[in-house]
């Protein structure tokens, strides 16, 4: 059994190296989509693009704007499993900061507050895009050695939590609407701050939950010179983000990760005024059921409590603005993942990915229909700047996602998220 693996594995490699196309026009390609990011919602020209691309593959049906600027590419190649790998188009608003000569200097309309803001592909969004194309027309060139169906699935709006479910409720999987087939797996990488090269997954829990409220609590404006007149909601806002970090500290076993983070606070205009109200985003990251829900409903007495301590004139008005589900990978398909992944990848592949803190909505795909799923992490970082930093002890100095100076290298980076993509659908395929 353990040769009939191996040969499987060697046989992944050797299509991967043979049908392997010119990264050179990838790599062009990912200079383009960086110069030129989109925010969530805004997609247009970036699934123009990916459309484009797809409908020069012969035989690939393309499908767009699916929960919005969505775009999916169906290869059939007779009968097997059905094996969906997935993208996302978004950008940021982050201004860049990287001095790439292809770095963007973009500005857009955020629809979320209607204000002009500069746009990034801060997550390498852009990377997985070169690389899931790259991958599509691998498999495309190679499809007289495998059997079934490959979706190349392109997700709007996933920095926001929301694309992927978007995409579901526009009947995705509706096989009636949009003649996508339900796939039997589904599949998905991610660039982070690792050393180019490397690539990780792990079994079970991969990344946390999430969920964003935004606060509004009210006071009673008035005159600096006279607080005792009004009721401060900026004294008010600032007791209550020290009193959620009990949350943590006094409220959650010390066995269970939980984090809670006021990420923006808002009030007044001047000095000398005291304002009406104030306003809180706060995010919560948990890892179980049991934890999420006695987070937020902490959350919600800490606020109103302050908020009666404090003589609010009416109660706090709590908003859930956005969540992301846990992040699992299923144990079989990883595990059928990992022996494709190790058999290519060779000692850059492993099994130990931290378990992260961060967030995706990639299981919004998946879990209406129980769809197993398996997601990865490689490295984006330049091999010496990450031995550098390692020997030097400056590990946490290395920009990562969703900074301003995030940059990642675009070699061998492209290479692995492309054959890290082919690997994991051939692994079901062959």
């Amino acid at each position: 059994m353990a040769e009939q693996k191996d040969t499987e594995g060697s046989r992944v490699s050797k299509l991967i190296i043979q049908y392997m196309p010119d990264l050179g026009w990838y790599e062009d390609l990912y200079r383009t989509l960086h110069a030129n990011p989109e925010l969530s919602l805004q997609e247009e020209k970036t699934a123009e693009v990916v459309a484009t691309h797809l409908r020069k593959l012969d035989g690939l049906e393309v499908r767009t704007h699916i929960g919005g600027c969505g775009v999916v590419g169906i290869l059939k190649n007779g009968p097997g499993q059905t094996v969906l790998l997935r993208a996302e188009l978004d950008a940021l608003p982050v201004l860049e900061r990287t001095g790439l000569e292809f770095a963007s200097s973009k500005t857009a309309l955020d629809l979320s507050d209607n204000i002009v803001k500069p746009v990034m592909h801060a997550c390498g969004h852009d990377l997985h895009i070169a690389s899931l194309l790259a991958a599509s027309e691998l498999l495309h060139k190679s499809r007289r050695a495998w059997h079934g169906t490959v979706i190349a699935l392109f997700q709007p709006n996933e920095e926001r939590g929301a694309g992927a479910q978007a995409m579901v409720d526009d009947g995705l999987f509706d096989i009636t609407k949009h003649h996508i087939p339900i796939p039997h797996v589904a599949l998905g990488g991610h660039v982070m701050p690792m050393r180019t090269g490397m690539i990780k997954t792990r079994s079970g829990v991969m990344g946390s939950a999430a969920d964003s409220f935004l606060v509004t609590l009210y006071g009673r404006g008035g005159h600096g010179s006279r607080p005792h007149h009004a009721v401060d909601p900026v004294v008010l806002a600032s007791s209550t983000v020290m009193k959620l970090q009990t949350i943590v500290s006094r409220e959650t076993d010390p066995r269970e990760t939980v984090v809670v983070t006021v990420g923006s606070l808002h009030a007044g205009s001047a000095a000398n005024i005291i304002s009406d109200e104030a306003e809180l985003q706060i995010n919560i990251r948990t890892f179980s059921s049991n934890a999420r829900q006695k987070v937020i409903e902490a959350v919600r007495r800490i606020v109103d409590a302050e908020c009666r301590a404090f003589g609010s004139p009416k109660p706090p008005l709590i908003q859930h603005i956005g969540s992301f589900p846990l992040l699992y990978n299923d144990e079989t398909a990883t595990d059928i993942v990992s022996r494709a992944m190790k058999s290519h990848f060779g000692a850059n592949f492993g099994t130990d990915a931290t378990i992260s803190t961060g967030s995706e909505d990639f299981a919004n795909l998946t879990s209406p229909l129980s769809i197993p799923s398996v997601f990865w992490n490689y490295g984006g970082i330049d091999a010496q700047q990450w031995d550098d930093a390692v020997q030097n002890g400056k590990v946490e100095d290395i920009p990562g996602n969703h900074s301003a100076f995030f940059a990642p290298v675009i070699q061998p980076t492209l290479s692995v998220g492309t054959e890290a993509y082919a690997t994991a659908a051939l692994a079901f395929l062959l």
